[in-house]
């Protein structure tokens, strides 16, 4: 267990840890409070799904770009630029909400500026992580940032669902934004060594987004778990995250919502305590079974099934969550040159998350005229589908531990 922790023996780790933690502990809250803020201005899942869209299209939009950016400059400063402007915009949502004088554009408006920030920290906050431990230590080093998050976000849901029926939605929201500046704060005393500089001839903006793409092609395992989480994310956003505040409000009400939502995040702490102590030796075959968890409490929530057994699937799916979350930032973070890693996260990212809009834009509309419940219900059972379609990829059922450093990148 000893060796488990030793990535904060580095100075620089500790303090991205530390910022990230601060970060998660209102990020927690923040998506149980936006849901039932808009809620309340306007009692429509499409509404909502209009909200969260507002912040996925300029995310998507801006991705390629970000990668660029995060594998040019230092990524640490990026990140601390990202955190300062994402809590400054938050605090306006939270002014907002508070003063009872948000309107649905507002949210819109305010979301599509956050999704600007993240696409621009993003790639620079996953690819981070290797130039602050030694190789040997990715494993414990994932797994920490992820055994934090696990422990913040148990009690996160159930505290911002309380606040909501308590003294209202805004007063979480004010609470993430101060966690935004503060991990901003604490983000500033990691300093990273300068990466060496680039040629010349890799210094434009599409020769580098080509660089990173030849990168991408290069491993199948990497387009085929993209390509499927194009799909897999659009349903559980559309599913999950837009009908299902939705459904619970009819079924197990708002309390009952943040307790799914709680009991997620503890099957995420309980799967990190078992990766601190068992290395994964094939990290894609291993996370895409957690995957085919997620099917269930989506299936379970859609049927109208009890507070406890939607709860009980909740804690498994957040469990096979995390054990892919742990094996796709070890293979990313093994198997892809680090000089290109930000940008490779970047086509990860867009891949992923270009249907999400889609599927939170969609699945409102196929909510109101088939039924919540049964669209929901559906959902979950194409998730299971397309999470063994993927499996039937041998290089993602092969793919093992490296266990050299990161390669170097070979000029195409």
């Amino acid at each position: 267990m000893k060796d488990s922790f030793s990535p904060l023996r580095q100075p620089n780790f500790r303090w991205y840890f530390l910022a990230t933690s601060i970060n998660l502990m209102g990020g927690t809250m923040a998506s149980v409070a936006l849901a039932f803020a808009v809620l309340d201005i306007s009692d429509s899942p499409s509404a909502l799904g209009q909200v969260l869209a507002a912040n996925s299209i300029p995310l998507v939009v801006f991705l390629l770009l970000g990668g660029v950016i995060a594998d040019r400059i230092d990524r640490a400063r990026l990140i601390q630029a990202g955190m300062l402007l994402a809590g400054l915009s938050q605090a306006a949502v939270a002014t907002l909400v508070i003063t009872d004088a948000a309107e649905i554009w507002h949210l819109i408006v305010l979301g599509a500026v956050n999704g600007v920030v993240f696409a621009a920290s993003f790639p620079a906050q996953q690819a981070l992580v290797p130039e602050l431990v030694e190789p040997e230590d990715l494993q414990s080093a994932n797994v920490l940032r992820s055994m934090v998050r696990g422990a913040l976000t148990v009690m996160g849901p159930t505290l911002a669902a309380l606040l909501v029926v308590t003294v209202g939605a805004g007063w979480a929201l004010a609470f993430d934004a101060g966690t935004w500046l503060a991990a901003s704060a604490v983000m500033a005393l990691v300093r990273v060594p300068p990466r060496p500089a680039r040629s010349v001839g890799q210094t434009s903006t599409w020769t580098e987004l080509r660089e990173g793409w030849t990168v991408v092609v290069g491993h199948t395992w990497l387009w085929v778990v993209v390509l499927a989480f194009g799909f897999l994310n659009a349903i559980h956003t559309g599913a999950w995250f837009t009908l299902g505040p939705a459904q619970a409000e009819h079924t197990i009400g708002a309390s009952g919502w943040g307790i799914a939502l709680s009991a997620e995040a503890i099957g995420l702490l309980l799967c990190t305590l078992v990766t601190l102590r068992v290395r994964l030796e094939r990290p894609l075959l291993t996370g895409m079974l957690g995957m085919s968890l997620l099917a269930a409490p989506i299936i379970a929530l859609g049927s109208g099934a009890p507070l406890p057994v939607i709860a009980l699937c909740a804690l498994v799916a957040g469990a096979g969550t995390e054990m892919f979350s742990l094996g796709w930032n070890l293979a990313m973070q093994e198997h892809v040159p680090r000089e290109v890693l930000s940008r490779a996260y970047s086509y990860d990212a867009l891949g992923s998350f270009v249907a999400m809009p889609v599927g939170q834009l969609l699945f409102g509309p196929l909510g109101e005229h088939f039924g919540v419940g049964r669209v929901i219900v559906i959902g979950g059972v194409a998730y299971l589908a397309i999470v063994l379609l993927t499996l039937s990829s041998s290089s993602v059922r092969g793919l093992s531990r490296r266990t050299t450093s990161t390669p170097v990148l070979v000029s195409p």
